[in-house]
């Protein structure tokens, strides 16, 4: 395997750690701070604006002045922003930080770009799927330290133990080696993305799909806690399984074609949606989460597929706006969580069923197939 690859494995990993840590307990801490459904909703849909916006520039400096740089500064940027939240002694000094971590999600495309252009030998969506199984092997020891941290500590001790792990994957991230960057021709010139009709139509699918699948998720925790009285030690154990599930299935999806992954990670939230709406106990929800590892591939195996359908040299910009569209997702969806939230806590999984059952039909339409092309390494 390509040794950078490795590096990115390893730095990704560490970071699933740290990440692993907080992430699930977010909504609960918010809670904790003060913030009520809406609001944790709005927080959420602010994170996902922040994305949003990053990404296209993000894309479009990746091809023009390389991905080291770029996935380089997304991690200082998360390094600052995990410090951030666990000094964080209030809550709007907390959103800030959290916001903040948001921005980092701009390394989504430098990051699939510089992988996809190091894969060698493998589909891109395998190359993807592989680097995003360790980042979530990384993501299956942290909700359990969390849980731990948190109910021997408390919740703010989460956030300085994570930001303590970000500084060890930074210091792997920073080895990283350059790449050559794509020159663009005439070919790739004329052909404009904004004129591509089969990208810009694979879009509004993306869209579809991350909306629907995403729905159910920002409030979990808390329907968790407040419904099921699931403690934060319990919380953190299905956290730890979801992630562990996370790489389960981006290692089993990611050896399907693209487009049968696709639709079986969306098949993977309709379960997760149903175990927790109608589960009984512990053992359900941990199973639920389990089966939300097919969201992360879900999202992964988007923007694989859009590596069928644009020029070579357009793939950092064509990239960012893939995660562009998904952040757009990421911002509506918790917004239309909070508000069933509040109106009944249980009405948001019967929803997400209907919605991503639409969606699966939408994908076996209209998602692209993938063809076999010779591809070279890039170190």
């Amino acid at each position: 395997m390509n040794p950078s690859l490795i590096l990115v494995g390893v730095s990704l990993f560490t970071w699933g750690i740290g990440e692993g840590m907080f992430l699930y307990f977010v909504p609960l801490y918010l809670q904790q701070l003060g913030a009520n459904p809406i609001m944790i909703g709005s927080i959420f849909s602010i994170f996902g604006f922040v994305m949003m916006v990053a990404h296209i520039p993000a894309g479009y400096l990746a091809d023009r002045i390389g991905r080291r740089p770029m996935i380089q500064a997304a991690w200082v940027i998360g390094l600052v922003s995990a410090w951030t939240m666990g000094l964080a002694p209030s809550l709007p000094l907390f959103v800030m930080g959290y916001v903040l971590y948001g921005v980092t999600g701009f390394v989504m495309s430098p990051l699939f770009s510089y992988v996809t252009a190091a894969r060698g030998k493998l589909t891109a969506g395998r190359a993807m799927t592989l680097t995003s199984a360790m980042f979530n092997l990384g993501a299956v020891i942290g909700p359990i330290s969390g849980g731990w941290i948190g109910e021997h500590f408390n919740m703010r001790a989460i956030f300085l133990f994570s930001a303590v792990v970000f500084i060890f994957s930074t210091g792997v991230v920073l080895f990283l080696k350059p790449q050559p960057r794509d020159e663009h021709n005439t070919e790739s010139t004329s052909h404009s993305l904004l004129s591509n009709m089969r990208f810009l139509s694979f879009l509004s699918v993306v869209f579809f799909v991350m909306f629907v699948t995403y729905l159910p998720q920002p409030l979990s925790p808390n329907f968790l806690q407040n419904e099921r009285s699931i403690s934060l030690g319990q919380m953190g154990l299905i956290g730890s399984v979801g992630s562990l599930g996370n790489v389960a299935f981006n290692l089993v999806l990611g050896q399907l074609s693209t487009r049968m992954g696709f639709v079986l990670g969306q098949i993977c939230v309709v379960l997760f949606s149903l175990s927790l709406w109608k589960g009984t106990g512990l053992a359900w929800y941990m199973f639920g989460y389990f089966l939300l590892g097919g969201f992360r591939v879900t999202r992964t195996l988007a923007i694989a597929q859009v590596q069928l359908l644009i020029h070579q040299a357009q793939m950092g910009l064509a990239y960012g706006i893939s995660e562009t569209v998904n952040s757009l997702a990421l911002i509506l969806a918790p917004l239309l969580a909070g508000y069933l939230y509040n109106r009944d806590p249980a009405s948001i999984y019967p929803l997400s069923l209907l919605l991503i059952t639409i969606g699966v039909i939408i994908s076996l339409v209209f998602a692209p197939r993938e063809k076999r092309q010779a591809v070279k390494e890039v170190v």
